[in-house]
């Protein structure tokens, strides 16, 4: 049979395929592609988008190779004094965390990621010049400062752009999936620059990115929520804003649920640069394209969220994928050997993937137009206090029961914290249809009424 007559039966046999198609898949399939079409159209989806992917690149780069390595290889710091470096910086981003919740609601998130990117840029080229360890912890501490709210208003941004759950979910999925892309290049990038030039360049490409950032978030617009009661001194909000918070028991649950991976998170930032050189014994740019890898499962992660039915957005759901975390951190420390690290790696970044964009979802799915700025404020208040309470514990533990063990201990502790919100969980689920959030927002088990999670 000649090439020409293969492919006529490749088409035909197609054709007796296509017929039995059920008409709604097709249906469902095109509607999907267009909408999402039309929902990329949006000129400050886009810009959002983009503006989140560009600052990012440039902020993992400056993270995970930047401040890693020069504390851990180029300062040769010890277990305790990495831990000194990510408290500044948690600290710095708990301050910051709690402003940016009242000045996201007070002004727009817009205006927060605008002003916040341009006082980014002098904060990332001061760490060029931190070349001894406590320059680079006060360094690290105003870098964490001016950042956070940014980080803030980017997470808050998809309610200013959308009232739809269907196009909220999504837009939550490509904000948490431009960082994910950006998770694998900004790593890569950095390990690049460090092997070609050195360090300190990759602060100057944090602060070019947030120029670039900058400049696209400039004519986004944003929509109108709910009107604000008068105006009143920035502490009064922020006690609104977790008061609010917890006396709603919906939103109580996926804030500690969250930060309780924020444990898990913690201890990772104080002591996984130590595995990479001590346990695996491995190289600076090592750590950049390991964690690009992990990106790369990032982004599957959050492909797959945004496929998830409405189905899945539930509370048992979430924990599930958030006990899932303790198997990824089982399979990517469980050993020394890096061609298992790589692969696993990349499995539990897809879980964290998966489970990002969902809690935040449901945070936003429940919180009311005129205060989503502040809960999310709070969301990330209790995750930065999760990152800060295991750097007093991780240290001495690591100096007790070596590095590789304290990170598969926090692995299993992450498991259990799950299992005992389940029970609430699955309350949770089974009262959604009689406690109505003040959202408006449809519930995602049943789109016609608009009811609870």
């Amino acid at each position: 049979m000649g090439v020409k007559e293969h492919l006529l039966n490749v088409f035909a046999s197609w054709k007796n395929v296509s017929r039995i198609i059920p008409d709604q898949i097709r249906t469902v399939f095109d509607y999907s592609t267009i909408s999402v079409i039309r929902m990329w159209s949006d000129r400050s989806v886009r810009r959002v988008v983009l503006a989140r992917l560009v600052s990012r690149i440039g902020g993992e780069a400056a993270f995970f190779v930047g401040i890693w390595g020069k504390a851990a290889f180029q300062l040769e710091a010890t277990a305790g004094e990495l831990a000194l470096v990510m408290a500044a910086l948690g600290v710095a981003s708990l301050i910051g965390a709690s402003i940016a919740g009242v000045l996201i609601d007070r002004f727009d998130p817009r205006r927060v990621v605008l002003y916040g990117e341009i006082l980014f840029i002098p904060s990332a080229i001061a760490l060029v010049f931190a070349d001894t360890l406590p320059s680079l912890v006060i360094a690290t501490f105003v870098l964490g400062l001016v950042g956070t709210p940014v980080f803030t208003a980017i997470s808050s941004f998809a309610p200013f752009l959308t009232d739809d759950e269907n196009r909220l979910a999504k837009i939550n999925g490509w904000i948490e999936g431009a960082s994910w892309m950006a998770f694998v290049i900004g790593p890569a990038l950095g390990a690049l620059l460090v092997v070609t030039m050195s360090v300190d360049a990759i602060f100057v490409l944090d602060a070019v990115t947030s120029a670039i950032a900058a400049l696209l978030i400039l004519p986004v617009g944003v929509r109108r929520l709910s009107a604000r009661e008068g105006e009143k001194q920035g502490l009064t909000e922020v006690k609104e804003g977790f008061a609010y918070a917890y006396r709603n028991r919906r939103l109580r649950f996926y804030i500690w649920l969250g930060a309780s991976v924020w444990l898990l998170f913690g201890t990772f930032g104080s002591l996984e640069p130590l595995f990479y050189r001590d346990v695996l014994g491995t190289s600076l740019e090592t750590l950049g394209w390991v964690n690009s890898i992990f990106g790369l499962g990032l982004i599957t992660g959050t492909l797959i969220s945004g496929r998830l039915s409405a189905r899945f957005r539930t509370a048992r759901w979430l924990t599930f994928f958030v006990a899932l975390n303790a198997v990824g951190v089982l399979a990517y420390v469980g050993t020394d050997m890096l061609q298992v690290v790589v692969p696993a790696g990349a499995f539990w970044g897809m879980i964290i993937g998966v489970m990002a964009p969902l809690l935040r979802t449901m945070i936003q799915l429940n919180s009311p137009d005129e205060m989503v700025g502040r809960i999310m404020g709070v969301t990330h208040i209790h995750s930065e206090v999760g990152h800060l309470i295991p750097l007093a514990i991780a240290p001495w533990l690591a100096g007790i029961c070596g590095v590789q063990s304290t990170l598969i201990g926090a692995g299993v502790l992450v498991a259990v914290v799950a299992s005992l919100f389940w029970p609430r969980a699955a309350q949770l689920d089974r009262t959604r249809r009689i406690e109505v959030p003040p959202t408006g927002l449809p519930d995602p088990a049943d789109e016609p009424r608009s009811v609870g999670h």
